[in-house]
């Protein structure tokens, strides 16, 4: 059976049970947190216990590597979605230790990517047109200069109220501990 129909089988059941009814909420989150994480598996379960945060809390934002690599990208505006529609009023940033982004080599990826079939004549259209996918690929050096570049991008934004708090964290995958790196309060 395919991992698809796995999945289909078991909301079949999961509806007919109405076990969704536990979860149940509004889209206004309780703590009015929008948190931006790491896509990372690891963090599925543990992030929001290590935060205390439950379900209809925060709003979830994730990217590989909890990065936010662009002012007018899609991870933005769910963070100005966040804060201007479903009544967010503080955002929280939240890397983490051992995050693969931090081990991406591009000029690897682009291999792997021939390997699975995008043409090499993709790839060089691609750069010939000015995008820059190594340089788009990469991810980070230093997981702490990660997220405060990530908080300074909110922070910095035009679009973001100045008295919005942004915070940045980084837990550790292992046992859920959190670092304050950039406290919103005091920025």
């Amino acid at each position: 059976m395919s991992i698809l129909a796995d999945i289909l089988e078991f909301n079949q059941k999961f509806v007919e049970t109405k076990a969704y009814e536990q979860y149940q909420t509004t889209k206004f989150p309780n703590k009015k947190l929008a948190v931006i994480s790491c896509m990372d598996t690891r963090l599925v379960e543990l992030l929001p216990k290590a935060m205390n945060l439950h379900n209809g809390d925060f709003k979830h934002i994730k990217s590989a590597g909890a990065i936010v690599s662009h002012p007018f990208g899609s991870v933005m505006r769910s963070i100005l979605v966040a804060l201007y529609e479903l009544n967010a009023e503080e955002v929280i940033v939240v890397g983490h230790y051992d995050c693969g982004m931090s081990a991406i080599d591009p000029k690897a990826m682009i291999e792997k990517m021939t390997k699975r079939g995008v043409s090499p004549e993709t790839i060089g259209v691609l750069q010939h047109s000015g995008i820059r996918l190594e340089e788009w690929l990469h991810g980070f050096d230093c997981v702490e200069e990660s997220v405060r570049q990530s908080v300074s991008i909110i922070k910095q934004h035009p679009l973001i109220p100045k008295t919005t708090p942004v915070h940045g964290l980084i837990i550790d995958p292992a046992t859920g501990k959190l670092d304050v790196i950039v406290d919103g309060y005091q920025a």
